[in-house]
């Protein structure tokens, strides 16, 4: 900064020259794009959808916004938008707007200017300084986004109010010579929408009743919900038209981009103290309970599932095995299937239910999603389950079908089961234990090492969720109360139950 003209007359003599921030922002994308540097690192999954139309925009020198359901990155996007500005610019000191000290267009830079000459002193403003951002809300003003008459500031320096210095500059003036971002754009009350009109057209301001106009160099970006923008009517037509660039946003197209942005925005405290592992399987199953309910008829779909979902209910689940490595004063823990059942809470803050999924309550959607995404998970890391395989043995030939259906890769499990036998598997069990009585089930552990996807370190996590999606697939019966899980045969399960009814009786 020292190196750094501190005088318009230094400043003349350094040849900078003025440039429009529009055409700023598209020098600096080309330069970056040439080098071929990364233009949004850390967003990921739109790197052929959202991103190509980021760059359009911006090198057609276009106002844009961001239409998406909440949690699809949309602010984080926005404010990225300060790395295509220039690392520094000057301003003359003071000015409330940034004046440019070869343009100056408020009354105070030009008395300045024409006061002090070559000696007026400038500063330089770095790129999050040009950068200014507002939460639309109803009770937002015209005096907030664009300013207003301040008495106090008239009666303090004896001015009159029709002075153009007792102006109190609002929020976009502020950032003059950067970039302004409105966020729920349809949430502002339509009287305000109109004060944004000439900024987004004309590029000036007027304030109260000054027959003044003040030119801006400002890049407007906006985002909002669709159904706020499109259906109800929120937005006035004239500003809408006067919006370059309509860019919409999505979630996740694929498991694996849900899962490296969960990787990257979950705040985990792995090293502290205890080491919490979570296998890759692991984390399929986070990402599936966020598909699920996207595709979910309880879940209001209008509102969208946001992606802070799956990063909260990830946290929650290392949480979980946390406070069992605490309670059993290990410094390792794996996560268990019993971990996700601790996601709830993670779950039933972000989901917004119909009519049909309030009916349900938040808790049972958010156990059925667990259930969902744990059965779905299942089915690609093993083979397909007798339910699955009804149909083609219903196609074979009767003496055929006996024989197909004692092939099924489970039997030897099931049958120990049906002989009355049973695991328990409570949250508290230290991994030794844990290990030792999932290896108890006959027939288990064989089938866990035939998978071409066995690690011996996720050995007891691959057991387990076997048990899990037999039971999801109806084949296991399961008593799940507070932190206590347990596994007997289907039959014996359904039999205990109506015992239960009847004894009740």
């Amino acid at each position: 900064m020292k190196s750094l003209p501190k005088t318009l007359g230094e400043l003349k003599q350094s040849g900078w020259q003025s440039m429009p921030v529009r055409m700023e922002l598209r020098r600096n994308m080309m330069a970056m794009m040439r080098s071929g540097e990364e233009l949004f690192p850390g967003i990921l999954g739109y790197e052929r959808t959202v991103i190509p139309q980021l760059q359009h925009s911006i090198l057609a020198g276009h106002d844009m916004i961001l239409l998406g359901l909440r949690g699809q990155g949309k602010t984080k996007i926005l404010r990225m938008l300060t790395r295509f500005l220039d690392k520094f610019i000057p301003a003359v000191k003071g000015s409330e707007i940034h004046d440019d000290p070869m343009a100056p267009i408020t009354r105070y830079s030009r008395e300045l200017i024409e006061k002090n000459g070559d000696e007026t002193p400038i500063e330089w403003l770095n790129r999050e300084q040009r950068y200014g951002e507002k939460l639309a809300t109803p009770d937002t003003t015209v005096g907030d986004l664009i300013g207003d008459i301040d008495p106090i500031k008239a009666a303090s320096q004896k001015r009159s109010l029709s002075d153009e210095e007792v102006i109190n500059y609002g929020l976009i003036p502020r950032t003059n010579r950067g970039i302004f971002v409105i966020n729920e754009l349809p949430d502002l009350q339509p009287r305000i929408q109109v004060a944004l009109l000439n900024i987004m057209q004309e590029r000036d301001i007027q304030i109260r009743g000054f027959n003044i106009r003040i030119p801006l160099d400002i890049s407007m970006a906006f985002s909002a919900n669709p159904e706020d923008y499109t259906s109800r009517g929120n937005l006035i037509t004239p500003l809408k038209d006067r919006i370059d660039a309509q860019i919409i946003t999505h979630y996740p197209k694929k498991l694996e981009t849900g899962i490296k942005i969960t990787r990257q925005e979950a705040r985990l405290h792995s090293g502290d103290q205890i080491e919490i592992r979570i296998p890759d399987l692991c984390r399929e199953i986070v990402e599936e309970v966020a598909i699920a309910a996207r595709e979910s008829e309880y879940v209001d779909q209008k509102s969208g599932v946001s992606t802070r979902l799956s990063i909260t209910a990830l946290e929650q689940a290392c949480s979980a095995a946390e406070r069992r490595a605490l309670n059993n004063g290990s410094t390792e823990e794996y996560l268990r299937v019993s971990d996700f059942f601790h996601m709830i809470p993670a779950l039933t803050g972000k989901l917004e239910l119909v009519y049909e999924g309030e009916q349900e309550g938040a808790t049972n959607v958010a156990r059925h999603l667990i259930g969902l995404a744990i059965s779905r998970t299942f089915s690609r890391w093993y083979p397909p389950t007798k339910s699955r395989r009804k149909k083609k043995l219903e196609q074979e030939p009767e003496e055929q079908r006996e024989t197909s259906e004692d092939s099924s890769p489970y039997r030897k499990v099931l049958d120990w089961f049906a002989e009355g036998h049973g695991v328990e598997l409570p949250d508290s069990l230290t991994e030794q234990e844990y290990r030792k009585r999932l290896k108890q089930v006959d027939g288990l552990l064989e089938i866990v090492q035939e998978l071409r996807c066995y690690r011996e370190e996720d050995e007891a996590l691959l057991m387990d969720l076997l048990l899990e999606g037999l039971h999801q697939n109806s084949m296991l019966g399961k008593e799940d109360v507070d932190e206590e899980r347990s596994f007997q045969d289907m039959l014996g399960t359904m039999l205990g139950r109506i015992g239960g009814v009847d004894e009740g009786l």
